[in-house]
């Protein structure tokens, strides 16, 4: 008796190669589903972020030298009524919390434009001489035509940045090698000293300028009125936009200019917008809040390690994180002395200096 197997669709020469097929299916499915997943985990924990900066905002509306219970915080929010935790609400801390908001925004996502752009994990607007391009600016304004308020030097802010971006770029870019990390580093540093050298003379010697500035310059968010949001919105609005939509350009980028290329991405106009979100951001920022240091260079790092080098996800993880950073740093500033408060410039220079030390420190941390 002759024992025959079933026949099955292996034993045909056509559908001979079926189990590499089935085993790159299985592959293509796992790969789909790890996608998946990482797309989940980055989509909730970006909706735990703004939950977090909701939570923060409200704190931040709460907290001060006089505590407002939350129930009166919210019924002042809903039905302002004249009292006076109403007037404190409406008048200091809410346009304080919601510029702490846009700036920290601001600063976070120019610091991920800025490191996505150079290559460079150092780069952010301090750094790079783009707050004291702005700072110079406002003080030129003050000193030479009697400007008072953020909302009268708005512009100077704008200018400044946008004057120091270029000077940095054309510095670090001159030679052989271009503009490299180090080199636009050290143009940014080198030319941030100069300017501020500059500014810290024109303080010293006018007595109405150093009145006008003394907050301004250490990174303050105290006594900005909603007539300031309301003049900077707009810019920070834009910049902010802008940032966000130019996340698969920067992917593009970081593979190298001339793949870039290959693929069809537009390496200088990319450049170029990049370059105008910077000054939206840093000049907007700058003028409201002062030359906030170091928020720029944590915020991309701790984002990034979560989202990894992706900026499709660092760019809006940068913005909620700047957010959340700067508007607990300024919350903090307001309950950690007894007899006053620290300014949020302070607070961030405190946090951030020993992380850049960190950085400067680590090995191989030009790669991003």
């Amino acid at each position: 008796m002759s024992l025959e197997r079933p026949s099955t669709a292996l034993d045909t020469g056509d559908d001979a190669d079926a189990p590499d097929s089935v085993v790159a299916a299985q592959a293509l499915d796992r790969r789909t589903s790890a996608a998946a997943r990482t797309h989940l985990l980055r989509t909730t924990g970006l909706l735990a972020l703004i939950a977090a900066l909701a939570g923060c905002a409200v704190l931040s509306i709460a907290v001060g030298a006089k505590a407002i219970p939350l129930g009166s915080v919210l019924g002042a929010l809903l039905d302002p009524d004249g009292s006076y935790n109403s007037s404190v609400v409406w008048e200091l801390r809410l346009p304080r919390t919601v510029l702490g908001v846009f700036v920290g925004a601001a600063l976070g996502l120019a610091g991920a434009l800025m490191q996505g752009l150079t290559r460079n994990p150092i780069a952010e607007p301090g750094i790079l001489g783009v707050n004291s391009g702005a700072a110079a600016a406002v003080v030129t304004a003050i000193f030479a035509f009697g400007l008072t308020g953020a909302d009268t030097y708005i512009w100077f802010g704008f200018l400044g940045a946008a004057v120091a971006s270029v000077l940095v770029y054309a510095l670090g870019s001159r030679g052989r090698s271009g503009a490299t990390p180090v080199r636009l580093a050290l143009a940014g540093t080198a030319l941030g000293a100069v300017l501020q050298g500059f500014v810290y003379g024109i303080t010293v010697l006018n007595e109405n300028v150093f009145d006008q500035i003394r907050f301004w310059q250490v990174g303050s968010l105290v006594g900005r009125d909603l007539d300031i949001f309301l003049r900077l919105w707009p810019f920070l609005t834009a910049g902010i936009v802008l940032a966000l939509m130019l996340g698969p350009a920067l992917n593009a980028v970081a593979l190298g200019e001339d793949l870039a290329a290959a693929l069809g991405a537009r390496v200088n106009r990319t450049r170029a917008f990049v370059a105008l979100a910077i000054v939206l951001l840093c000049g907007g920022a700058t003028a409201a809040g002062g030359p906030i240091w170091f928020v720029g260079l944590i915020v991309p790092h701790l984002a990034r390690s979560f989202t990894g080098p992706d900026q499709r996800w660092l760019l809006p993880y940068s913005a909620a994180t700047g957010a959340v950073l700067l508007t607990l740093a300024d919350t903090a500033g307001r309950v950690v002395t007894s007899s006053g408060e620290l300014e949020v410039g302070i607070v961030t220079a405190l946090i951030g200096a020993p992380v850049f030390i960190y950085l400067v420190r680590r090995r191989r941390m030009a790669q991003l």
